[in-house]
């Protein structure tokens, strides 16, 4: 924590968080069955099993790191706090309960690879867990919990990038409204949304 001080209730809050955030990112592949072929089948037969995984590899890709993308926010988030407060607590648990959610909406989306009511009830999804995400690490590098220590550059920084995040899951929605598969493009555009930001705080007069 940036002040250097340990404050319990903050401490406790960050590890629960990090245990949600581990258990949800490896139940992810629970959907990936490996496939049973009799045996003496011939590599032909494996491979095509394989082939017909591959929705469930590429959801487990997305998710993993769509999933990983918000506990690296967090994760920066709390780093720079330094004391807890109360106001967090409600918040945070609805993050992690969006984050715990994202396995189910992995797997139906996966299961109905392609479809366009699967594709969009993920990313809208994503968009709900991005708007909490924002207003958890917003409070996190506010005046209310920010540790003295703390850089003002870099906690302007970690809002900035959970904007970032919102947008990009904005886009990937509208993407797949367009093509069920072409979602995970709307996320590619989350560099391109921190820059974006950062030239018009730039422009913006002190």
């Amino acid at each position: 924590m940036a002040s250097g001080k340990t404050d319990h209730a903050l401490e406790r809050l960050v590890f629960f968080s990090d245990a949600v955030f581990a258990i949800a990112i490896t139940l992810l592949v629970i959907e990936l069955h490996p496939p049973h072929l009799e045996r003496g089948e011939d590599a032909s037969e494996h491979l095509a099993a394989l082939a017909r995984l591959a929705p469930n590899f590429i959801g487990f890709a997305i998710s993993f790191g769509v999933i990983g993308a918000f506990w690296a926010g967090h994760h920066r988030a709390f780093t720079l706090a330094g004391r807890y407060h109360g106001g967090i607590l409600i918040w945070n648990l609805a993050l992690l309960g969006a984050i715990a959610f994202v396995p189910f909406v992995t797997a139906f989306m996966s299961v109905n690879f392609n479809m366009r009511v699967p594709a969009l009830f993920y990313w809208g999804w994503i968009v709900l867990t991005a708007l909490l995400n924002l207003k958890v690490n917003r409070i996190a590098t506010g005046p209310l919990m920010l540790g003295e220590g703390a850089s003002a550059e870099a906690a302007r920084a970690v809002p900035r990038r959970s904007r970032a995040v919102l947008l990009g899951a904005l886009t990937a929605l509208l993407a797949a409204l367009i093509s069920p598969f072409a979602g995970p493009v709307g996320m590619a555009t989350i560099p391109l949304w921190i820059r974006l930001q950062v030239r018009l705080a730039r422009r913006v007069p002190a």
